[in-house]
Parts: structure tokens; sequence; C-alpha cells
């Protein structure tokens, strides 16, 4: 089984910054994926950013630019730097850890409200 605990939401003002983490634990294959997905009221959930265990990235066209995903494998965590934040990127955030047997592990989520 595997857990994924995240941190950093918060309420921001429009171009602020916010620094999300996630950490996993337990039975974790060393071949995955690790990203970050959103999701905002009236809409799908939808891929943010995504960091593969052996290099790599991929985003959404909508932050590329101004978000940055990173993640350390020893520690089993991934970082999602948002800056230049707008109001379009309000959503609850949700971390994700997929293995190369397409299993998939979600985070509880975690809430990023950009507003003036």
């Amino acid at each position: 089984q595997v857990q994924l605990v995240e941190s950093g939401g918060g309420l921001v003002q429009p171009g602020g910054s916010l620094r999300l983490s996630c950490e996993a634990s337990g039975s974790i294959d060393t071949m995955n994926a690790m990203g970050w997905y959103r999701q905002a009221p009236g809409n799908e959930r939808a891929l943010v950013a995504a960091a593969f265990s052996r290099g790599g990235t991929t985003y959404a066209d909508s932050v590329k630019g101004r978000f940055t995903i990173s993640r350390e494998n020893a520690k089993n965590t991934v970082y999602l730097q948002m800056n230049n934040l707008e109001p379009e990127d309000t959503a609850v955030y949700y971390c994700n850890l997929r293995d190369f047997k397409m299993r998939e592990w979600w985070g509880q989520g975690t809430q990023v409200t950009v507003s003036s």
C-alpha cells in the first residue's frame, strides 16, 4: 500500500508564489511517475505536471513557464513550485503516483486559492 501526504496549499494574491510538497511512503516501485493534478469546481481533474523517476517532466500548457516540478527520489518526494499565480489556478491540487504496472495512488488534496 502507498500513502501520499501533501502540504503547502493556501491563499495567495495574484502574482504570488506557493510551493506544494508530496511525500510518498509504503511499497513504492522505483520506476514511477509522480505528479500533480488539479480540479476546480465544475471541472474535471486534469494533469498539471509530472516528473518521472528516470528523468524528464511534462507540463500542462497553461502552466508552462510558471510552474516547476521537481523530485527527490531518495525521499520519494515531489515538489511543485508555482510562480506568477493567476486566479484561474485556484483549485484543489492532488498528488499522484503511478508505477510501471499502471497502478496509481492519490493524495487527499490541498486547496490553492489565488485571490486579491
